[in-house]
């Protein structure tokens, strides 16, 4: 089950890309297991995906035209993308982070513009969705794809071998 949880994604000042979104990710699972109905004890999975290229942070964007911005910044550009997978159960926390190298192709303002109507980049990351259409804008991913996705396999595998519970299924939070 995937369960929405209210968190405050606003970086805190000065705080590094990794601490924000390693953050994010235990804040999300800990909520998450804070407030559901947890009669089971079941442990449950938070997780945060942000997008950083030349230092900054590219978040979810706030309309179109700041996703617009966006997609042309990362026009012919090498973006990192860092994806937090955090477990929360009784006993414990861990957490884990993925990062992985993306090379978007050269971006023409029409093909930016046709993607944002399709309402994909809404409420994405760098606002792009590697799982869909955008998966045409990636010339060369060097790490992860499910990373780059939201949630990275392996990592959120090795963290629920760790917690003793493979392959149990967890309560997810986003």
């Amino acid at each position: 089950m995937v369960q929405a949880v209210d968190v405050d994604e606003t970086q805190k000042h000065n705080e590094p890309v990794m601490a924000y979104v390693q953050r994010l990710a235990m804040e999300k699972a800990q909520r998450g297991f804070d407030t559901i109905k947890n009669e089971k004890k079941l442990p449950v999975l938070g997780s945060d995906t942000v997008v950083e290229i030349d230092g900054l942070i590219l978040g979810k964007p706030k309309n179109r035209q700041q996703a617009k911005n966006m997609l042309q910044q990362l026009s012919a550009q090498k973006h990192t993308v860092h994806t937090s997978v955090a477990i929360v159960t009784e006993e414990k926390g861990l957490i884990d982070t993925s990062s992985s190298e993306v090379l978007f192709k050269t971006l023409e303002d029409q093909e930016i513009d046709l993607y944002l109507a399709t309402g994909e980049a809404d409420d994405k990351a760098g606002s792009y969705a590697i799982q869909g259409i955008a998966a045409q804008f990636i010339k060369n991913i060097n790490g992860s794809f499910s990373g780059v996705m939201g949630l990275p396999l392996y990592e959120t595998a090795q963290l629920l071998k760790q917690c003793g519970i493979w392959p149990l299924q967890c309560q997810v939070t986003k």
